[in-house]
């Protein structure tokens, strides 16, 4: 134990001159424990709903004010034509269509069974089953009220079905979209890819470049008459390539494994997936520029990469999440290559459906490489 005491000395004073150490230690887990806690929501509210009424009579607004009510879901839309009604699902505005029928009202004054249509995306199989039991606990709860109210006094039989048989008075058909069997890996391994994808080029590029400076090749290269740029891309595309063939990699794992097909466009796909492998790719640049050794970038890695797990959509729905973590998903470049692999693996959505996914994504790569590059070059300077 001789110099025991010495070397003890030595790590508290080299700890406390280390500021981001203490920042990891304690500040950092503090503050995570806080967002995540509430951005951790098991209970399912609120979901998207489409609603295509072709009655529109007092019968057809209360089924709508029914569902709505049970809280669980919530009118984003109101359309007038077929088209309109299968984009709101389609592009994942909506994670739930009701289109109730012209003569819906007129057959329960007939004392007909009146049917309406529930469409729900499948591809989240958690709401999509709450969607479902909610859809057929409102319709029952309806359907009883209005049996005991026309039955009871009249002795008779509160409605007949097609063939003439007494039946109840309304009747919910629900039929799932996108994802049928209700298969929790269609929703999962998609929004995967996208993590897994960040996780390893945000690490490879931080860690090649902070190593180099480490060692001390970097300044090295910065004296030779390599430009800006050729240094600068010289680094990334070897790994922007090794991304690509990652890509592909996990895209056949995901059909071959797991049975997950690709019903969009392969090549819409790769396009938009090239964009955010530039995304990542500036991300780790950025934090390159700011660790300033292998511990730091792992830990400044960490930092983004459990925001991007929780606060994206891939394990928890963001409408659920407090309206400032809400707002936070929209700065992290996860949260719309998620929705574009969803959509285009699952939903077949087309460039109209993820436009606005693709324009956040845009928006993101073109700030992070702004700002990437430019504390790259000041480093240069």
């Amino acid at each position: 134990m001789n110099g025991f005491l010495a070397i003890l000395l030595k790590e508290f004073s080299h700890i406390r001159r280390d500021r981001s150490t203490i920042l990891f230690a304690f500040v950092v887990p503090a503050l995570q424990l806080t967002i995540f806690g509430f951005a951790i929501k098991t209970t399912i509210e609120n979901i998207p709903l489409v609603v295509f009424d072709l009655d529109g009579k007092q019968e057809s607004r209360r089924i709508v004010e029914a569902l709505t009510a049970s809280r669980t879901f919530r009118v984003q839309d109101r359309v007038h034509n077929a088209d309109a009604f299968r984009r709101a699902l389609s592009s994942g505005r909506a994670k739930a269509g009701l289109l109730i029928p012209a003569d819906y009202s007129e057959r329960l004054l007939r004392r007909e069974q009146a049917q309406v249509q529930m469409l729900i995306d499948g591809s989240d199989s958690q709401v999509a089953t709450t969607a479902l039991n909610t859809t057929s606990l409102v319709v029952t709860r309806l359907s009883m009220g209005r049996a005991r109210m026309v039955g009871e006094a009249a002795q008779v039989g509160p409605a007949r079905d097609q063939h003439g048989d007494f039946a109840p008075p309304m009747d919910a058909r629900v039929r799932l979209l996108f994802n049928p069997d209700l298969e929790s890996s269609h929703f999962f391994v998609p929004g995967l890819i996208a993590i897994i994808l960040q996780l390893v080029l945000v690490f490879l590029t931080s860690f090649s470049i902070v190593k180099e400076r480490e060692l001390g090749t970097l300044e090295q290269l910065f004296v030779t008459p390599v430009g800006r740029a050729g240094l600068m891309f010289g680094k990334l595309i070897p790994y922007a390539l090794m991304a690509f063939g990652e890509l592909l990699i996990v895209l056949t794992v995901m059909m071959v494994v797991f049975d997950v097909p690709i019903h969009g466009s392969l090549a819409a796909l790769l396009t938009w997936s090239t964009l955010f492998i530039v995304t990542a790719l500036g991300l780790g640049l950025l934090i390159s520029t700011i660790a300033k050794s292998q511990l730091q970038a792992m830990q400044f890695s960490f930092l983004v990469m459990l925001p991007s797990v929780l606060l994206s959509g891939f394990m928890f729905p963001r409408e659920e999440m407090p309206t400032i973590l809400y707002l936070v998903g929209f700065l992290l470049p996860v949260t719309y290559f998620i929705e574009i692999l969803r959509a285009v693996i699952l939903r077949a959505a087309d460039a109209i459906d993820v436009l606005p996914a693709v324009i956040g994504l845009a928006t993101c790569c073109i700030a992070i490489l702004a700002l990437s590059l430019t504390r790259f070059r000041k480093q240069l300077d």
